[in-house]
Order: C-alpha cells, then structure tokens, then sequence
C-alpha cells in the first residue's frame, strides 16, 4: 500500500524531561487530541500508562461525531533515554499509522517536539492525511497551552 508522510514540529515552553512526563498519561492524549478526535479505552483503564510493546485499543470518535471503530495503539519504542516513541497504530480506516514522536532539549527551558507520521488508508491516503496535518498542528497548539 502506498503510504504519505507529514512532519509538524514546534518549539515548546518546557523541558524535554517535562514533556515526556506528560507523554506517558492517556489524559494528556485526550487533552491534545479533542476535539478532533476521542479516544475510549476499551477496558475502561482510566489509569492507563504508556510503555515500550504495550497494545491498547480504543473506541474513537473523530469530532466527538463520527465513530471510526477500534483504534489500536501498539508501542514499538518508548526510549526515554533520546526521547523517542514509536507507535504502529491502525483502525478499519487507516490500516497504516506510524506515528513518531522525537523531543530535542535546545535550551533555556525549551524543547524542539516534532510528530512524524506515516499514513496508509488506500484511496483515502492523500484525504485522511490532510486532516492530520490539521489535527497534529493543533495537537502542538494544544500541548504548548498544557505546558505553560
């Protein structure tokens, strides 16, 4: 299947250290990601803590409206070392979601985030990709008001 690949990135006021922090709790996703999308865990573990080759799956909603059926998450690397995560992600829609994440400290307290996402959904690739580049740029909009 042919696949596209978006970069968004942004200057944060914080930490990489901070950021990954937040990087690790399902409320933080949630916080980042509404209202473009919702995301319901399917065995209800609010509690839910991200960790390298953890799969998870979700009830998701695009715009609180549109329900895409199950979302599964499964988390390839988790390095906090070079501050890197790696996730395959998939739904009934989009079979290929590679969605990375890389953090570089650059000084007085601010972090260079950048999301890599590499997208796979058949004849709605170049659609479902459009909508990411929306949803990842407001996904850092997001995470900037969460971190001051």
């Amino acid at each position: 299947m042919k696949t596209k690949t978006i970069r968004i990135s942004s200057i944060f006021p914080a930490t990489s250290e901070e950021i990954w922090q937040k990087t690790t709790r399902l409320e933080t996703l949630r916080y980042i990601a509404a209202p473009y999308a919702f995301f319901s865990p399917l065995d209800s573990d609010s509690e839910l803590i991200w960790s390298e080759g953890k799969t998870t799956q979700f009830h998701l909603k695009v715009f609180g409206i549109f329900p895409l059926g199950i979302h599964t998450i499964k988390i390839i690397a988790f390095n906090k070392e070079n501050h890197r995560i790696l996730s395959n992600e998939k739904n009934r829609s989009v079979p290929i979601w590679n969605h990375t994440i890389i953090l570089k400290d650059i000084g007085n307290k601010t972090t260079h985030y950048e999301d890599i996402v590499e997208i796979g959904a058949g004849w709605k690739t170049n659609i479902v990709s459009a909508w990411s580049k929306m949803f990842y740029r407001h996904r850092q909009k997001k995470w900037c008001k969460l971190l001051k």
